[in-house]
């Protein structure tokens, strides 16, 4: 579909920029943000999410929640073993 979209100069010249450094078209650097902003709009909405919209940046450090979660419970195991003589 063709639509016209007025943009501001030197965001237009950003855009142009960086899609030619990409080395891809404009039409498809565009397509792309417009495809980009919908999903995170579409993350932000989830009224069920348990984790805010701002978490799925970190989507990569989830496989340390495993071992935060081992590291949390020795821990806790560890500070049930004090002694009332050593809490003074």
């Amino acid at each position: 579909m063709k639509t016209t979209v007025e943009l501001p100069d030197p965001l237009f010249r950003q855009a142009k920029m960086l899609a030619a450094a990409q080395g891809i078209s404009l039409k498809h650097f565009f397509a792309e943000a417009v495809e980009d902003r919908l999903r995170r709009s579409a993350g932000e909405k989830g009224a069920g999410d348990s984790e805010p919209a701002w978490m799925a940046g970190f989507g990569a450090l989830a496989d340390l929640a495993e071992e935060n979660r081992r590291i949390l419970e020795t821990i806790e195991a560890e500070f049930e073993r004090l002694t009332p003589e050593d809490l003074a």
